[in-house]
């Protein structure tokens, strides 16, 4: 019918279709969508002494929705929720806490270590007083001017004792009546043994004082006599035990001291009239002139070479002359007459 418009339609972003009436703007619906809010409706008041007029019956109406470019309306982001705040406990509570798990860690290992220690003292109480190590042998070595029966009287207080309170301090202490022994070393053998390694004195010489026959040792220690001085094998000084400490006494015995064992044996005596004039016999007679103690090592060494490489005659030749003299005063020129 002409008489009869219909109401233009609006379309709204993302929403439905809203009929508008023209006319009366209080029926007309939502408005799109904008920043500001929609304006407050009012509803009209009837007019008084007014009759109302009867509704026009509404015409139905197609609502058609058009499609906003760029695809479908951007939904509000969510914010990210709030991170809570975790509440640490105070770093003084913390240091306290690890305080005292510490000292409870080191108290245990101190009460290991401690009872270890305990236990460890009691044992090595019980092996130092323990009856099964009380010293019952000893066994001697390394004598011959002492005698081993000596040597075992010297030590018998230590019978009984146990072997780990028993030190070399105490065996060489015990030992210093015997004069021969000049230095030992100990080892103890469990249950009940101990060796004794014995170090004397080494004679150089034989001393005769009158009808005794007495054998010293480069200081002039007498460490014990004999009956018949060949035996032993020494050089014989005269002059009697009031020679021993004086100069000449010393230099004689230093002398004997610097040769080697095989040249004292063939030393039939010694004698000097002065410590710078020692002079020893052989047991063949022949005489060594040694001089002072001056270069007392080479002077050994010059007088063996020349005791054990004896002139020997050559063939055609004149037989050599045979030596009565060693001369070994200067050692880098020895002379032989």
């Amino acid at each position: 019918m002409a008489g009869k418009r219909k109401p233009p339609v609006i379309a709204t972003g993302g929403g439905q279709a809203q009929t508008r009436r023209p006319g009366n703007p209080a029926e007309a619906g939502p408005a799109s969508p904008r920043t500001e809010p929609p304006a407050a409706q009012s509803t009209p008041l009837p007019e008084p002494n007014r009759t109302p007029e009867p509704k026009r019956a509404e015409a139905p109406c197609k609502v058609s929705v058009a499609p906003i470019p760029g695809g479908e309306a951007k939904r509000p982001e969510a914010k990210p929720a709030q991170a809570k705040v975790l509440a640490f406990p105070d770093s003084k509570q913390r240091q306290r806490k690890q305080q005292a798990a510490g000292g409870g860690r080191r108290w245990r290992l101190w009460a290991v270590l401690g009872g270890f220690a305990v236990v460890l003292a009691l044992l090595m109480l019980a092996v130092m007083f323990s009856p099964l190590l009380a010293l019952k042998t000893i066994t001697v070595d390394g004598t011959k001017l002492a005698s081993s029966d000596q040597v075992q009287a010297a030590l018998a207080p230590l019978k009984g004792k146990p072997l780990t309170q028993i030190d070399q301090g105490q065996v060489q202490q015990l030992l210093t009546g015997l004069v021969q022994v000049q230095s030992v070393s100990v080892e103890a053998r469990p249950p009940s043994t101990l060796l004794v390694h014995v170090v004397e004195r080494i004679p150089v010489a034989v001393l005769k004082n009158g009808e005794q026959f007495i054998l010293v040792d480069p200081q002039g220690t007498q460490l014990g006599t004999v009956a018949d001085p060949a035996a032993a094998k020494l050089p014989l000084i005269d002059g009697g035990t009031a020679a021993i400490g004086q100069a000449t006494f010393s230099s004689i015995t230093a002398v004997l001291a610097a040769l080697p064992e095989e040249v004292r044996a063939q030393m039939q005596s010694a004698a000097a009239s002065s410590p710078n004039a020692v002079e020893l016999t052989l047991l063949d007679g022949k005489k060594v002139v040694w001089g002072d103690a001056s270069q007392m090592a080479l002077k050994a060494k010059v007088l063996q070479t020349l005791l054990n490489n004896p002139p020997v005659a050559q063939p055609g030749k004149p037989a050599p002359a045979p030596i009565n003299t060693y001369d070994v005063s200067t050692p880098k020129y020895p002379v032989t007459r």
